[in-house]
């Protein structure tokens, strides 16, 4: 079984420690480091190549949602998961913004958390979930997506940099697949998907696949129908 690299990034150093322990006793989990603030984090993440990064939303200076954006930017391969005290509409809509993995509470249970770290470390987009039952959060992500693709109407066309592969994949994400049904849908392999992801966030300079999904809506390159 693959080993999943993870950094924790919490100020609270009792919770970092009760988090490490629910985590450690899985072979297939590796806690390669752990922050306090949200710029050791992010220098952790240069230096460590993590798989996935457990993150305070509410961290001291830089935040867990710019700690995110950082992240991602630098290295679309890094699953992040937001982690937060109290559910709330606006950071579950920033996190999806930001291109964050998962959003989840701190008072998850240890198993359920362990999952949520394998499935981020294989590459899957498991915040989509958390819209299930989040309908005004859905809605203002789809009115937001529907917005753009209209403006991207009344402008020109752009040449799209993308292969039609590329295109395809950005298609499915827009539609909420995660990079396993992705895969399983156009019968190409996990990492073929993610290795696509990346090279559409460098071409298109973006942080995420929702800013990706959104650039492409707005140049037409994808469509989002009432019955996506």
């Amino acid at each position: 079984m693959k080993t999943t690299r993870l950094i924790l990034v919490d100020d609270h150093p009792l919770y970092r420690q009760g988090v490490r322990k629910a985590l450690e006793a899985n072979r297939d989990i590796e806690i390669v480091g752990e922050a306090a603030n949200g710029q050791t984090a992010i220098q952790l993440a240069d230096i460590m190549n993590p798989d996935v990064m457990l993150i305070d939303i509410n961290l001291p200076g830089v935040n867990g949602l710019e700690v995110t954006r950082v992240i991602r930017r630098r290295d679309p391969h890094i699953a992040c998961v937001i982690l937060t005290a109290h559910e709330d509409d606006d950071q579950l809509f920033n996190a999806i913004k930001v291109g964050a993995a998962a959003f989840v509470t701190k008072d998850i249970n240890p198993e359920k958390l362990v999952a949520i770290v394998r499935a981020a470390g294989r590459g899957e987009y498991l915040i989509n979930e958390s819209l299930i039952n989040k309908p005004f959060v859905a809605s203002r992500v789809l009115k937001q997506f529907r917005e753009l693709s209209a403006m991207s109407e009344q402008e020109e066309a752009l040449f799209a940099p993308l292969t039609s592969r590329e295109i395809e994949i950005l298609d499915c994400i827009a539609r909420g697949m995660s990079n396993k049904v992705i895969a399983a849908s156009l019968h190409i392999s996990d990492q073929t998907v993610k290795n696509h992801i990346t090279s559409i966030l460098r071409k298109l300079a973006v942080n995420d696949r929702t800013q990706a999904v959104i650039y492409a809506l707005r140049r037409g390159w994808i469509k989002m129908s009432d019955g996506r």
